[in-house]
Order: structure tokens, then C-alpha cells, then sequence
């Protein structure tokens, strides 16, 4: 089944693409077929099948190590760059913002919301101006903003991060009613409401 182009990178043919190339241009790992497929929540037939692309046009590269084919990024390739920087801004808060949070103690969950979550998820709407935090925990607040301070500049938008202990997260309000009913992107941890 052919996905939509991503709402966040309309220049990719699919959002599978888009994860595939996020998770292999932005991360730098050489990766199986299987684990790039399982880490971009994509159907190994998808994978293939993009991964069977990108090599033909020359932005990723492979090797055979025994039986396993490996593949990644292709640092020869003069399109490899331009796309990282265009994965930072589109795919790249998710990416970094997990991988960075974490090293931080306590998070026990974390989540994107509002309108960068909603781009992301296939709601149409205007282009994100900010990217929203949502840090669920007892983490040291100034290592959530050290955290949030690193990434904004890679990702070109700022970072608004809201942290809340399990007690605060546990009890009713407007405001994480609207965030349950709306499209999320889960960073760390498992999202109760999901």
C-alpha cells in the first residue's frame, strides 16, 4: 500500500521513505534490512523496496557481512547532506530529541504534541512555527532545557518544553484532555493514552 508524501517533507515519495532515510542519514548507523525496518516502523517489504531505490540513485550503500546485508547513508553521495539537513528540520526533532532525552534521569516518558505532532501524524494544516515537549517524570528541568537548547538549533525551530511529574500528569485537566484527543508523537516510554 502506497503512503501519502509526509506533510512535514512533501519532497519524499512516502512518509516510509522519509522515516528510512531519517533513521539511516540522521543517525549514521549501518543497520540490517530487518532492524532499519522494525526502527522505521515500516513493513520489511517496504523497506526492501525503498532500500532497492535509494541504493540505485547512490544515497545509501551496502555490504554483506555473511548472510546479513547492511546498509547505510552513502558518505560519497553529493545528495546526502542536503538531505540531512532537510531530515534535521522535518524528521529530526523525534530522532534527536529521543536520543538525546535519553541520557537524561528520570523521564519516564516523553511525547511531541501540537502542531509539529500533527504535521507529522498527516493532518493537514500551516507548517509548524515551534516544536511542543511534553517530559513526564521527576527530571532535572535544567537538563530537559540544556536537552531542548542542544536540538533546537539543528532542527530550526524552537523547543517549548512542558514537564510534569506522574502526579500532575495523572490528574484531569483541559489541557492533557486536548493533548489525549489530538495526534502525538511518542519520543521515550509508553504514552498511556495511545
Amino acid at each position: 500500500m502506497r503512503t501519502e508524501a509526509p506533510l512535514l517533507a512533501p519532497v519524499f515519495r512516502s512518509e516510509g521513505q522519509a522515516r528510512l532515510l531519517a533513521t539511516l542519514v540522521l543517525t549514521g548507523d549501518e543497520l540490517s534490512l530487518t532492524d532499519l525496518a522494525e526502527r522505521s516502523d515500516v513493513a520489511y517489504a517496504t523497506a526492501h523496496r525503498e532500500v532497492a531505490r535509494l541504493l540505485d540513485a547512490g544515497i545509501l550503500a551496502e555490504r554483506q557481512v555473511g548472510r546479513t546485508r547492511l546498509v547505510s547513508a552513502n558518505a560519497e553521495s553529493p545528495l546526502v547532506e542536503p538531505l540531512r539537513e532537510i531530515l534535521l528540520i522535518t524528521a529530526g526533532p523525534a530522532a534527536l530529541l529521543a536520543e538525546a532525552l535519553a541520557e537524561v534521569e528520570g523521564v519516564d516518558f516523553a511525547v511531541l504534541y501540537g502542531s509539529y505532532a500533527a504535521r507529522a501524524q498527516g493532518v493537514k494544516g500551516p507548517a509548524p512555527q515551534d516544536i511542543d515537549l511534553m517530559v513526564i517524570g521527576r527530571p532535572n528541568p535544567e537538563k530537559i532545557y540544556a536537552v531542548c537548547d542542544q536540538v533546537e538549533p539543528q532542527v530550526g525551530r524552537p523547543i517549548n518544553p512542558t514537564i510534569l511529574s506522574q502526579a500532575e500528569f495523572g490528574e484531569e485537566s483541559g489541557f492533557l484532555s486536548h493533548i489525549a484527543d489530538n495526534p502525538t508523537v511518542p519520543i521515550i516510554g509508553e504514552v498511556p493514552w495511545q
